[in-house]
């Protein structure tokens, strides 16, 4: 495993600019295939460079946050950094568009994004969406109330993520158990609206013993809660915890999210990225019973080829069923080709099907293997899928957590003078230092 050392962390930079000159028939897809290539991660079920060209990009609005969490991965600086200015942050959605193309998700996050003006946060999701890409909150759900949901998904907002856990140490929540509260309080914010919701959990030693309990929270919400994704603890050199528990793994977590559904869940079926950073796994959830769908790898990875290019509106359940059922139209061989497999999978699912009146709910499980500021692995950054849009590209998410401060803390080049993050006067323009500082 090839180690990053600190000077390779050092002079690491964001992505250049795609030179669409020398190569005319570059696409992000082909880009990330090439990375895929070049890190052995390239297969037949791979998703990144088949289905997207990037899983998603990070773009912080604010470094400013309203909790303290025992594993925060912001800087110490964090809280003396002044917003960056919303003409800054427009060109970074552009600077996305360009390098990955229309479709990409975009993450507003910070920080705690809802830390901003409503009106500043309103105009951030309408930017992305006009560019043609898809906006989703991360938030801790504090200030994401109802009507600002509500506004926020007339602006063009597709999916919300809450991050709600023990890590975050709220007054009057001590365990796991406590915070499903809070969780069925923000599911409830939600309900209702055209918005994809997601739960991002960080798994550390304190609550691993809890993730079953967890899983069963977000299988009784089916109806509303779309993703539940658990975070590795990683140590980014923040926060009052540091090493992982050994214990903690991909396998360990995967048979506790096994445990908690009450059912046997495949998480190798398709690649998204390198495989020692991201597992996913897709379930239905009927009549409150959880069934894999990613059982069978030969027709997955022969479907996930087929349909590579269909995308599915993820705020609206009635849409998302018509482009499936008009792609099946369009492709009688393939459902000939898997309706075995489809039969048999009705089958399995028929005395809940029954009770349910035929519902079935989409609950996807994603588990995120972060790397540690002192453990970057070369070969799992080359093979990134979820980058940071920071003033000179993008760059890993966990390579940009190893040196935040040399990008939050760069002056920028704004209305012809270099604004600062630190100062509130602005110097003259020759001063402006536009690089990446170690």
């Amino acid at each position: 495993m090839p180690i990053m050392t600190p000077d390779e962390i050092a002079t690491a930079r964001p992505d250049p600019l795609p030179d669409l000159l020398s190569d005319p028939c570059s696409t992000p897809k082909s880009r990330a295939r090439a990375k895929m290539e070049a890190t052995g991660q390239w297969h037949p079920a791979q998703v990144m460079g088949r289905r997207w060209g990037i899983g998603c990009v990070a773009l912080e609005i604010t470094q400013r946050c309203n909790l303290d969490c025992s594993l925060c991965y912001l800087s110490e600086m964090s809280e003396a950094v002044r917003d960056t200015p919303l003409q800054e942050i427009y060109r970074r959605i552009d600077m996305i568009l360009t390098y990955y193309g229309p479709g990409t998700d975009v993450q507003v996050t910070g920080g705690e994004p809802t830390l901003r003006p409503r009106a500043v946060l309103l105009a951030i999701v309408r930017r992305i969406r006009e560019r043609g890409m898809r906006a989703a909150l991360f938030t801790n759900g504090i200030r994401a109330t109802r009507s600002l949901l509500t506004e926020l998904a007339e602006a063009g907002l597709v999916d919300v993520a809450f991050h709600v856990d023990t890590t975050q140490r709220r007054r009057g929540y001590a365990t796991e158990a406590d915070y499903d509260a809070l969780r069925e309080e923000y599911i409830e914010r939600a309900r209702g609206l055209p918005l994809s919701v997601l739960f991002n959990t960080t798994v550390h030693a304190g609550n691993f013993i809890d993730i079953p309990a967890i899983v069963r929270c977000f299988v009784r919400h089916s109806d509303v809660v779309r993703l539940a994704s658990f975070q590795l603890q990683a140590d980014t050199g923040r926060g009052v915890v540091r090493g992982r528990a050994a214990a903690i793994t991909q396998a360990s977590v995967g048979q506790q999210i096994q445990v908690g559904a009450g059912a046997e869940i495949r998480f190798d079926t398709p690649g998204v990225g390198h495989h020692a950073c991201n597992q996913y796994a897709m379930t239905l959830v009927v009549n409150g019973c959880v069934h894999d769908v990613f059982d069978d790898p030969r027709v997955i990875t022969r479907l996930l080829q087929a349909t590579q290019d269909l995308q599915f509106d993820r705020t609206d359940r009635r849409r998302a069923i018509g482009a499936l059922g008009d792609w099946l139209l369009r492709n009688p061989v393939e459902v000939l080709r898997n309706a075995g497999w489809a039969a048999a999978k009705l089958w399995a699912m028929r005395a809940d099907l029954a009770a349910s009146g035929g519902r079935a709910d989409k609950l996807s499980f994603f588990i995120h293997n972060f790397m540690g500021a002192d453990q970057l692995d070369a070969e799992r950054i080359g093979a990134c899928v979820f980058s940071v849009a920071t003033a000179g590209g993008p760059i890993s998410m966990c390579l940009h957590n190893a040196k935040r401060d040399s990008f939050i803390l760069q002056q920028l080049p704004i209305d012809g003078a270099a604004w600062s993050p630190l100062a509130d006067a602005r110097q003259p323009a020759r001063r402006v230092t536009v690089r990446h500082r170690a």
